[in-house]
Protein backbone atom coordinates (compact mmCIF):
# COMPACT_ATOMS: atom_id res chain seq x y z
CA UNK A 1 0.00 0.00 0.00
CA UNK A 2 1.04 3.70 -0.84
CA UNK A 3 1.35 5.94 2.17
CA UNK A 4 1.07 9.54 1.65
CA UNK A 5 4.10 11.75 3.35
CA UNK A 6 2.65 14.23 5.17
CA UNK A 7 5.00 16.91 7.62
CA UNK A 8 4.29 17.83 11.36
CA UNK A 9 5.11 20.40 13.26
CA UNK A 10 5.61 19.11 17.47
CA UNK A 11 6.99 20.77 20.37
CA UNK A 12 9.83 19.32 22.12
CA UNK A 13 8.50 17.61 24.96
CA UNK A 14 5.94 15.70 22.73
CA UNK A 15 8.97 14.26 20.27
CA UNK A 16 10.66 13.08 23.32
CA UNK A 17 7.65 11.80 24.92
CA UNK A 18 7.31 10.08 21.44
CA UNK A 19 11.13 9.25 21.20
CA UNK A 20 10.48 7.19 24.55
CA UNK A 21 7.74 4.86 22.90
CA UNK A 22 10.16 4.26 20.62
CA UNK A 23 12.99 3.82 23.05
CA UNK A 24 11.19 1.38 24.64
CA UNK A 25 9.48 -1.07 22.12
CA UNK A 26 6.25 -0.03 22.89
CA UNK A 27 5.96 1.51 19.25
CA UNK A 28 9.09 0.66 16.11
CA UNK A 29 8.94 4.29 15.13
CA UNK A 30 7.82 7.92 15.26
CA UNK A 31 5.32 7.19 12.32
CA UNK A 32 3.94 4.51 14.05
CA UNK A 33 3.09 6.76 16.42
CA UNK A 34 1.43 9.10 14.51
CA UNK A 35 -0.69 6.58 12.61
CA UNK A 36 -1.88 4.83 15.55
CA UNK A 37 -2.74 8.36 17.54
CA UNK A 38 -5.02 9.60 13.97
CA UNK A 39 -6.27 6.23 14.06
CA UNK A 40 -7.55 6.79 17.81
CA UNK A 41 -8.69 10.35 16.94
CA UNK A 42 -10.94 8.69 14.10
CA UNK A 43 -12.32 5.80 15.94
CA UNK A 44 -13.33 8.60 18.88
CA UNK A 45 -15.04 10.58 16.54
CA UNK A 46 -17.25 7.59 14.98
CA UNK A 47 -18.09 6.07 18.90
CA UNK A 48 -21.98 7.21 19.63
CA UNK A 49 -22.74 7.01 15.88
CA UNK A 50 -21.00 3.00 15.02
CA UNK A 51 -24.39 0.66 15.46
CA UNK A 52 -24.60 -1.51 18.02
CA UNK A 53 -25.44 -5.15 16.68
CA UNK A 54 -24.08 -6.86 19.92
CA UNK A 55 -20.83 -6.95 18.70
CA UNK A 56 -19.06 -3.58 19.82
CA UNK A 57 -15.43 -5.14 19.80
CA UNK A 58 -15.40 -7.12 16.68
CA UNK A 59 -17.17 -3.90 14.87
CA UNK A 60 -14.13 -1.62 16.01
CA UNK A 61 -11.84 -3.93 15.27
CA UNK A 62 -12.97 -4.33 11.46
CA UNK A 63 -13.17 -0.30 11.37
CA UNK A 64 -9.52 0.25 13.13
CA UNK A 65 -7.74 -2.49 10.58
CA UNK A 66 -9.61 -0.69 7.35
CA UNK A 67 -8.93 2.33 8.31
CA UNK A 68 -5.02 1.22 8.58
CA UNK A 69 -5.12 -1.17 5.55
CA UNK A 70 -6.41 1.47 2.94
CA UNK A 71 -6.36 4.15 1.07
CA UNK A 72 -9.76 6.31 2.01
CA UNK A 73 -10.99 9.89 2.22
CA UNK A 74 -13.19 11.58 4.93
CA UNK A 75 -15.84 10.51 2.79
CA UNK A 76 -15.28 7.17 3.78
CA UNK A 77 -15.32 7.27 6.83
CA UNK A 78 -18.35 8.53 7.40
CA UNK A 79 -19.58 5.98 5.20
CA UNK A 80 -18.29 3.23 7.86
CA UNK A 81 -21.09 4.69 9.73
CA UNK A 82 -24.24 3.94 7.43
Amino acid sequence: MVMDTIQVRLSHGLVEKIDGFVETGLYSSRSDIVRDAVRRLVLDNLVGIIPDTGDSVREVREIRKRLSKEKFDLNEINKLSE
